[in-house]
């Protein structure tokens, strides 16, 4: 195997009902064919697949069929792994059906972005957190060194994304928090934006995040009533990407993926972040550090093409456990 992992003439299988364009085109970018949602793939497609990937959501809605593409799959040692972006609340599936999956196991690696206790649904766990495509998220043509002017900013405080508590229950306490974060922020005088993000354009949400002195995050889709995820939320890697200040709600998987000390600052509850924003906004300097060493890192570790590779790899790690056999034509 090629030592940067990239193929020729080699397919991943890709089962996403919506597709997963940053996952799709990093595959792409590593020379391979990305084949999308074939539940029933060919004898001939499996013989020249590394690696299937499936949502783990569709899987527990289709459990048989899930079963049924692993067994196909095993036939012609191409390994399957069920990837989460959703744990530990799994967007509200009954537990029956979590339940039916971890009974089933049809997989061989369950890749989540999160490693707190959960369900088994495979006999290998591996922490495959979330990313930047980087083809979205860049500096879109600015550069640190002008981040550091604080004259170059337009916002003090800001937060992007979804506030229809009444529509999406996940989001009813994201909404309540910066409600009530509004509130305390305002005898401040501070420049703050807190919006709903739909429809917004993305050259809109970019001006938003590089000329906000701090970008807030708090909870995420995968957050459910009071059981937070250890996961970290794209706009975690995100922010950073397009040179943003990140100050975001405590998350355990943070020290997994960012320096403590010199790439993440975060805060618990709600005293504890208008503390947090008084400080970094009067300790300038200090935030736009942290940014600029969250932006290294991000691009040296957590894009895309760094969890295509880990998927491969253990993919591969699959592949070297199991004793050769002949593949059976169906």
């Amino acid at each position: 195997m090629p030592e940067d992992m990239s193929a020729v003439n080699e397919s991943i299988l890709l089962n996403f009902r919506k597709g997963f364009a940053p996952l799709a085109d990093a595959f792409e970018t590593l020379g391979f064919e990305v084949i999308e949602n074939q539940w029933l793939p060919s004898a001939e497609t499996l013989g020249r697949t590394r690696l299937c990937i499936v949502n783990l959501y569709e899987a527990a809605r289709r459990p048989l069929a899930a079963l049924r593409l692993k067994h196909r799959a095993s036939r012609h040692g191409v390994p399957v792994i069920a990837l989460d972006r959703d744990a530990p609340w799994h967007m509200g599936l009954r537990k029956r059906r979590l339940l039916l999956l971890e009974w089933l196991k049809p997989f061989d690696v369950y890749a989540s972005h999160t490693l707190q206790p959960t369900y088994e649904f495979a006999p290998v766990t591996i922490y495959n957190p979330n990313a930047v495509w980087t083809r979205h998220f860049n500096l879109h043509g600015q550069t640190l060194e002008a981040m550091r002017d604080p004259a170059y900013y337009e916002l003090d405080a800001s937060f992007l994304g979804n506030l229809n508590g009444s529509r999406y229950k996940e989001h009813a306490e994201r909404e309540r928090f910066f409600a009530e974060l509004g509130r305390r922020l305002e005898p401040l005088g501070l420049r703050v934006r807190f919006s709903d993000s739909t429809g917004m354009q993305d050259a809109e949400q970019i001006r938003v995040i590089q000329r906000s002195r701090i970008n807030l995050s708090y909870r995420s889709s995968c957050d459910h009533a009071s059981e937070g995820s250890w996961g970290l939320p794209e706009r975690c890697y995100g922010v950073p990407a397009r040179g943003g200040f990140l100050l975001s709600d405590a998350r355990r998987h943070a020290a997994d993926d960012f320096d403590p000390e010199r790439e993440w600052a975060a805060y618990e509850g709600i005293d504890d972040c208008v503390a947090k924003i008084r400080h970094f906004l009067a300790h300038f300097g200090q935030a736009r550090s942290i940014a600029e060493a969250a932006h290294a890192r991000v691009f040296a570790q957590h894009t895309y093409a760094h969890r295509a590779r880990r998927l491969i790899a253990a993919a591969d790690a699959v592949r070297r456990e199991r004793s050769p056999g002949a593949a059976q034509d169906d």
